[in-house]
C-alpha cells in the first residue's frame, strides 16, 4: 500500500519541476507547477506547467506540438520539487533545442537545435 505524498508549494503556490527525458536520462527543462498543473499532468499523462511570466496554466507542447508524455512524477525528499521522468516528442526548449541546458556558463553552445521557434511560434 502507497501513501500519497504531501507537496510543499511555496508562498506563491508553486514547485520546481524538472523535465528529464525518461529513456536516456537527459535534463529537457526546469519550470513550475501549480496543484492544478500537477492534477492536470496526472489526470492527462500529458505534462501540464505554470507560466510564471504570462500568469496561467500551459500544456507542454499545445502550441508548437513538442509535447512530454509523463510516464512517471517523483518526488524530492523535502516534497517541494518534482521530477517528471517524460517521453518528450520534439524539443523540449521553446528557443529551438532539445534541452533547454544547451548552453556551459562561458556561453558555448553543447546542445543541437532540433526546429526553428520563428516557424512554430508564428
Amino acid at each position: 500500500m502507497t501513501d500519497e505524498v504531501d507537496l510543499a508549494f511555496d508562498e506563491h503556490g508553486r514547485l520546481p519541476a524538472i523535465a528529464q527525458d525518461a529513456d536516456s536520462g537527459a535534463v529537457l527543462m526546469l519550470a513550475y507547477v501549480t496543484p492544478e498543473a500537477v492534477a492536470r499532468t496526472r489526470e492527462t499523462g500529458r505534462a501540464h506547467y505554470y507560466s510564471r511570466s504570462r500568469e496561467e496554466l500551459w500544456e507542454k507542447g499545445a502550441t508548437s506540438g513538442h509535447t512530454q508524455a509523463v510516464e512517471e512524477i517523483r518526488v524530492d525528499c523535502d516534497g517541494d520539487a518534482l521530477l517528471y521522468l517524460v517521453d518528450q516528442r520534439g524539443g523540449a526548449c521553446h528557443t529551438g533545442y532539445e534541452s533547454c541546458f544547451y548552453r556551459t556558463l562561458d556561453g558555448e553552445t553543447v546542445g543541437e537545435r532540433v526546429f526553428d521557434p520563428d516557424e512554430v511560434y508564428e
